[in-house]
């Protein structure tokens, strides 16, 4: 159902600028060095906003509002839950780091920031309009552009922060010149609006495939995907690690959202058009992002490379939907998608979660050579970081295991049998060098004098309850799976 303006709608955006605000300023007149007041008001604003959208979703709020600029339906309550958590355990894990680092001396513009960037992927999450997608995903941007830049007397930092600015304008004008064109070619800016008119055979043919092949360019950016990932590696290797997970972790998860909103809900009568160019790319991944990987020493930089080749995972999920007249495999594999993204999210944390516990004052622990002995130092902490590589590796009983097997099952499903065969061998590639960090955790001899892991007792709960989820969920995924499917099912209803 569509209303004109009801702000109800918007409820959680809404308060999220407001306390947003609030904390900016509450924080412009605090002279606190650590800003223990600025965090713990972000992270009950995240508590808030997770109350809120859970309350809209029991509710059964859905629909549009704005004349169709707002859409708030199943999926965007889940995807913005699955975001407001991801954003909270970052900062549970990055707080001690980012105060060593002298990133809160000058004020607290790391809490501030990444509200705002949050704001950003919430509207790129409800987006059910051109104006709204590019809206949402500059908001977005240029927060983290300046997150990326916050340590400003570091010149890897500046560096990287730089060269995502440069990258991301270029891309952001990519994308905004294919919208233009689908604007040009349908006359709609409205998602459901161009859908009907594709439906309907009424659209310039040209100038839409024009328009498509550019939309896909500035998404595969945004996602990493080869070949517009030049900017994944270094963002990673340069950038703060606690900004580093604010970038690799719930950005994802919006950007997915996009990619459902535009693709999917807007452009699926162009199916076969987006479907070919999404496998390309997914190849691409999968190849460059796996044989990368293995040469790298910096464990940040092996991190970023791994997601790229998991980003080709979820193309592979993405373009397996696509089948005519097979709803149901239609949802099983956007679903499969959504399963494999939330997965990679949660290990992703688990990953740059150990690196931020094992930073501390003077010391980035960045170098996979830095993870020597760490089973003898902290048995807890070498525990997760195997679940989080075995996990990225496919190895079963764990999430990762499963949520490559439902991709796959849908490739396989939807007659895409060669494709299927080459992600799996390119996944046996990926294993190597996950194995090599844990054989360095495991079975190498501590360097003389590595000091004792400190750990607080917030973060080592919660990197517990991390590491726990990842192996409960590979062991049992059908609620989350069965989960994702319904959304994906109730929201876009194939």
């Amino acid at each position: 159902m569509q209303y004109q303006f009801l702000f109800s709608m918007a409820l959680p955006e809404i308060l999220l600028l407001i306390l947003a605000m609030a904390v900016l300023l509450i924080d412009a007149f605090s002279d606190s060095q650590t800003r223990l007041r600025t965090y713990g008001l972000t992270l009950c604003t995240l508590g808030v906003l997770t109350v809120v959208s859970a309350y809209q979703w029991v509710q059964g709020l859905e629909g549009a509002t704005f004349s169709g600029l707002y859409v708030v339906d199943d999926l965007s309550h889940f995807l913005k839950i699955a975001s407001y958590i991801a954003v909270a355990v970052t900062l549970i894990y990055g707080r001690e780091y980012a105060e060593k680092r002298d990133m809160m001396a000058r004020g607290g513009e790391f809490y501030t920031l990444t509200l705002f960037a949050l704001l950003g992927q919430m509207v790129m999450i409800s987006a059910g309009n051109l104006l709204t997608v590019y809206l949402g995903i500059e908001l977005m941007s240029f927060a983290l552009y300046a997150l990326i830049a916050l340590r400003r007397d570091h010149i890897q930092s500046t560096e990287s922060a730089m060269k995502y600015f440069v990258l991301g304008s270029l891309a952001s004008g990519i994308l905004l010149y294919g919208l233009s064109m689908l604007y040009g070619a349908t006359g709609n800016l409205d998602l459901a609006g161009i859908a009907q008119v594709i439906e309907s055979d009424q659209a310039e043919t040209l100038p839409l495939v024009f328009g498509l092949v550019f939309v896909v360019a500035g998404l595969a950016f945004k996602l990493g995907a080869v070949p517009f990932h030049m900017w994944v590696p270094d963002v990673y290797q340069g950038a703060p690690t606690s900004v580093t997970l604010i970038v690799g972790a719930a950005p994802k998860i919006a950007a997915f959202a996009i990619v459902m909103r535009l693709l999917v809900d807007g452009l699926h009568g162009l199916s076969s058009d987006w479907q070919p160019m999404l496998l390309i790319l997914a190849v691409l991944s999968l190849a460059i992002g796996n044989l990368t990987a293995i040469v790298q020493t910096n464990f940040k930089r092996m991190l970023a490379y791994s997601t790229i080749s998991h980003m080709g995972f979820v193309f592979l999920g993405l373009l397996s939907g696509v089948t005519q007249d097979q709803p149901l495999v239609s949802t099983e594999a956007y679903g499969a998608a959504l399963f494999y993204m939330l997965v990679y999210v949660l290990t992703t944390l688990a990953s740059f979660g150990v690196i931020l516990l094992l930073s501390r004052q003077g010391f980035e622990c960045e170098e996979i050579s830095d993870l020597k002995g760490l089973n003898q130092r902290s048995p807890l902490l070498a525990g997760i970081l195997l679940l989080a590589m075995f996990s990225l590796a496919g190895i079963p009983p764990l999430a990762g295991f499963y949520a490559k097997l439902t991709v796959l099952q849908a490739l396989i499903g939807a007659g895409h049998v060669t494709v299927a065969v080459i992600a799996v061998l390119f996944s046996l590639i990926g294993a190597f060098y996950y194995l090599r960090v844990v054989k360095v955790a495991y079975f190498d001899e501590p360097e003389e004098g590595a000091p004792a892991v400190p750990t607080g007792t917030v973060s080592s709960t919660l990197m517990s309850v991390n590491g726990l989820a990842i192996l409960v969920l590979g062991i049992l995924p059908g609620g989350l799976m069965a989960l994702c499917v319904a959304v994906i099912d109730s929201s876009l209803g194939f």
